[in-house]
């Protein structure tokens, strides 16, 4: 078929006398249905149907090419003659006769319909801020016909009949155009397309706004490269944009945009954009779609020394959908105040004034899109001695509950709120309190609603709780150089200070049974949430920077694992790669991927030099270390392409080769760039330098730990030995490189599932600030239709099950298996799987794990098993009882249940994301 660039060249006059892009994809459909129609359901998927589609669509497109090699024109009708004349060539002449009655009936239907239309040419007028104008219901058709015939399986006529009734003399002009876009969304739980036909609606919606802005562009084929000019030029006068914008060859910038990209976009998608990421002038949002792809792309470029060359490839990837930059960069990049970075990761010292700078410092890095993960394990427990006042300590709650206010006063410009994640570790005497911060009951003083909290466990830990040994509790004041080891040094010098508190020689400390604490971890982890299970060995055991510090926690989403230290803060500058994009019949199209993450590096690493630092401490961080943090999106999506189930061993394989893949191609990225800018500055002494890579990392953690307790996979296919060869002569330009986040956002703009997740549920409503509409998995009804399954009955069933297929008798066993939800699949699937992409990432996975009906016993062998699988991190345990109310927001996504709470927060999430 047409390549991306060929495709681009020709365009379809539609009956109504609009042009649209071409898409051999609405021929093979026409093929297929006229097929069907003849031969029956039993003809779906089959290799004869799937090749004489593709044939027609090759010999069609053969014949363009020949006739117009430049570009041009093309009728509809001339098309459909073609696939009538190269079906009777195939020997098909039933199915060109069928073909030829849908044409005729088709033909008919538009006739009565403009027949209708016509004896009713109601006028009424339309209201627009300054003036009016008259309009007649056919002007309102000729819009919704044209959005419609721009995509499959929607129907003109069914919108119509939805729209019509509700047309008034003196509607507003946004009202009408909300009214389209409302009945489309109306229709997206029986055809998915119809969120296409809503991006349409709300696409023009947002054209008028710019236009309204820009008085002096005219809606013509040339809109955005006109807009792309003066809305660069406005944002500089503005002082929204930085001036340096302005030295772009800004003609050959609006030349390079491919406005035809916008068609990718789905309601969900285009909607987040526009409630939210859009820059904006007195509340009236300036930029279109593809200028603002372009804006970001330019600010990533300023450095560059060939800007306009790096600008144009970095548009065509992130308007591509290949790769996704981080929320903060989508806000921010080209602005006078390009804070572009994620995640900080902040260590948080003893005395008063140490802990309200770390405080200020929370509140500087929140107000400019950070979010944060604060290591609090330094500061000296409950009844400590106090040097300066000779009184003893409160300990850490009352400091923590000030954090808490903290992120939510600063709420990052009005745009989301602050978001924060304490860290502490399991050997504080406060530990039992920190566990209890998200409790709903007891003293609200000692309680952290907003605030997020992690355990950071040693290894130590979890082989007293497998052995059923004691452990004991200390402040840190006692035995502060504990916070600085890890491994075999920890456990030495740990059994040390038991010895001392034994002996009377210490004043705080406390034992108590490993096995009681963890089940309280595990108690509290169902009863709200948290904190989370996160492991402080592997992190730094594996870390390629363990020469220069102690990795102290992790970030908001448990993906980062950065050193920190009293004058550094750890900074990560996180993007992630669409999976979905690269995945083809033969599987991952490696040449593509590899590509793609090329590209993508080179992005974040300019992150690191463009960035606003809202603190001095993070900037020497990120400069002298310079981390970034590649992830995917979009794994959930494929495995449903090669209908593949999440629950079974192939999946496990497939994380296992894609991620291998993935790492593989970002490590030679980022040796590459260190070839042509220099590595890092603390580069040698690393693992990298010694050509320890991440598999060989995974050794020295079963090394430290002992084999006992250790159950990895060591499984590899590529050749590493030249890479690491390499990177030894040359360097690496970034100390980390591969961390998976969780999408949240990102993933809805671009339209895949979120981040390594499974599908949350099938069917759901979505909220935002337009209203609420049901939102259904877009693969399971392209499958059910496949089947000759897809009717009103089914649509009835979907919904009644609230998206779950394993409760429908007429699915085949097969799809039930492809379409399980979170909570169908066991959970240790998901730990296999991570645990497969993890000996392939120096840095965390922000994983998720889902458990429909938790008991003490499950959740205790989860996350023993994550723990020897050698997992670094988890992130949220999502759980279910048995009354549930499914709400899913952009604002943020609740999930309530009558014995358990669990917030799944995508404000928070999308803070990385």
């Amino acid at each position: 078929m047409f390549s991306e660039e060929q495709v681009s060249k020709y365009q379809v006059t539609k009956r109504n006398g609009l042009a649209v892009p071409y898409d051999g994809q609405k021929v093979i459909g026409a093929v297929k249905k006229a097929v069907i129609a003849v031969k029956g359901s039993h003809a779906q998927g089959s290799q004869h149907l799937q090749h004489l589609a593709q044939s027609i669509v090759e010999q069609i497109e053969s014949k363009v090419q020949r006739t117009m090699p430049d570009g041009g024109i093309i009728h509809i009708e001339d098309i459909q003659d073609n696939v009538e004349l190269y079906l009777m060539r195939a020997g098909e002449q039933q199915v060109a006769r069928a073909y030829v009655i849908y044409r005729e009936e088709h033909s008919k239907n538009r006739q009565d319909l403009n027949i209708k239309i016509e004896d009713t040419l109601q006028e009424f007028t339309v209201v627009h801020r300054d003036n009016s104008e008259t309009w007649v219901e056919s002007d309102i058709y000729s819009l919704v016909s044209s959005a419609c015939e721009m995509y499959r399986e929607v129907s003109s006529e069914r919108l119509w009949k939805l729209i019509k009734p509700s047309l008034y003399d003196g509607i507003k002009f946004n009202e009408l155009w909300l009214l389209l876009i409302m009945n489309a969304r109306s229709l997206i739980a029986e055809e998915p397309n119809y969120s296409k036909v809503a991006a349409h609606f709300l696409l023009n919606k947002l054209k008028q706004e710019v236009l309204t802005t820009f008085p002096t562009i005219t809606q013509d084929d040339n809109l955005y490269r006109k807009a792309f000019r003066i809305s660069i030029d406005f944002g500089i006068e503005k002082g929204i944009l930085d001036n340096q914008l302005s030295k772009f060859d800004l003609e050959q910038l609006a030349e390079a945009i491919l406005p035809e990209r916008d068609r990718q976009f789905d309601y969900l998608g285009l909607q987040t954009l526009y409630d939210r990421y859009f820059l904006r002038s007195d509340e009236t949002p300036f930029e279109l779609p593809q200028v603002m792809f372009m804006r970001i792309a330019m600010g990533l470029a300023v450095n560059e020394s060939q800007q306009n060359r790096r600008a144009i490839e970095f548009y065509r990837l992130l308007s591509s959908f290949d790769f996704m930059c981080s929320t903060p960069t989508l806000f921010n990049s080209g602005t006078v105040r390009p804070q572009l970075s994620s995640c900080y990761l902040t260590h948080i010292g003893d005395s008063l004034s140490e802990i309200y700078q770390g405080l200020s410092d929370n509140a500087m890095l929140s107000k400019w899109a950070g979010g944060l993960g604060n290591d609090w394990t330094p500061v000296r427990a409950l009844g400590s001695f106090i040097n300066g006042t000779r009184g003893t300590s409160q300990g850490i709650i009352p400091f923590l509950k000030v954090a808490n206010d903290t992120a939510v006063a600063v709420n990052q410009g009005g745009k989301r709120k602050g978001a924060v994640c304490a860290y502490l570790e399991t050997w504080h005497l406060d530990i039992e309190d920190f566990l209890e911060l998200r409790k709903n009951t007891g003293d609200e003083r000692r309680r952290t609603h907003d605030m997020n909290t992690a355990n950071w466990i040693p290894d130590l830990f979890m082989k007293r709780v497998f052995l059923d040994q004691d452990w004991t509790l200390f402040s840190p004041s006692e035995v502060s150089d504990l916070h600085q080891l890890y491994g075999r040094e920890f456990e030495l010098r740990y059994e040390y200070y038991e010895e001392l508190a034994q002996a009377g020689r210490l004043k705080q400390y406390k034992s108590i049974r490993a096995k009681e604490l963890w089940q309280k971890m595990l108690s509290m982890l169902f009863e709200t949430g948290h904190p989370w299970i996160t492991f402080k060995d592997p992190c730094n055991v594996r870390s390629p920077q363990q020469h220069r510090g102690v990795v102290h926690s992790s970030n908001l989403c448990t993906e980062i694992t950065l050193n920190t230290n009293d004058d550094e803060i750890a900074v990560c500058n996180l993007g992630s790669v669409n999976l979905n994009n690269h995945w083809t019949i033969e599987g991952i199209d490696k040449e593509h991927l590899k590509n793609t993450i090329r590209t993508a590096i080179r992005m974040l690493d300019n992150v690191i030099d463009l960035n606003f630092y809202p603190v001095k401490k993070a900037k020497v961080s990120n400069l002298k270390h310079r981390p970034i943090g590649l992830g995917m999106m979009g794994y959930q999506d494929v495995l449903y392409r090669a209908k593949i189930s999440f629950d079974s061993i192939e999946a496990v394989e497939l994380s296992d080769r894609i991620s291998e893949a993935f790492s593989f191609y970002a490590i030679e990225a980022s040796a590459n760039l260190a070839v042509e800018r220099g590595c890092y500055d603390s580069f040698n002494g690393s693992l990298w330098q010694q050509g320890i890579f991440p598999l060989d990392s995974l050794r020295q953690l079963e090394k430290s730990r002992g084999s006992d307790y250790c159950t990895f996979n060591y499984q590899s296919e590529l050749d590493w030995s030249f890479l690491k060869e390499q990177v030894k002569k040359t360097g690496i330009r970034n100390s980390n490189i591969i961390a998976i986040a969780p999408t949240a956002t990102i993933a809805n703009i671009v339209g895949v599932c979120q981040s390594i997740e499974p599908t949350y549920q099938n069917l759901f409503v979505k909220s935002n600030l337009s209203g609420e509409f049901l939102v259904i998995n877009k693969y399971l009804v392209s499958e059910l239709k496949d089947a000759g399954l897809w009717d009103a009955s089914m649509i009835d069933d979907i919904q009644y099950y609230q998206g779950d297929v394993g409760r429908i008798d007429r699915i085949p066993n097969k799809l039930k298996a492809l379409f399980k939800t979170a909570f169908s699949i066991d959970p240790r699937w998901l730990v296999e799987a991570a645990s497969r992409r993890q000996k392939w990432i120096d840095q965390a996975q922000s994983l998720n794990l889902y458990m429909q009906e938790p008991s003490g016993m499950k959740l205790d062998n989860l996350y023993k098993t994550a723990w020897s699988r050698g997992l670094k991190t988890t992130y949220y345990l999502r759980s279910l009882a048995a009354t549930e109310v499914y709400t899913h927001s952009s604002d943020r996504v609740d999930v309530e249940a009558e014995q358990t709470l669990c917030r799944l927060d995508d404000l928070e999430c999308e803070v990385c994301q």
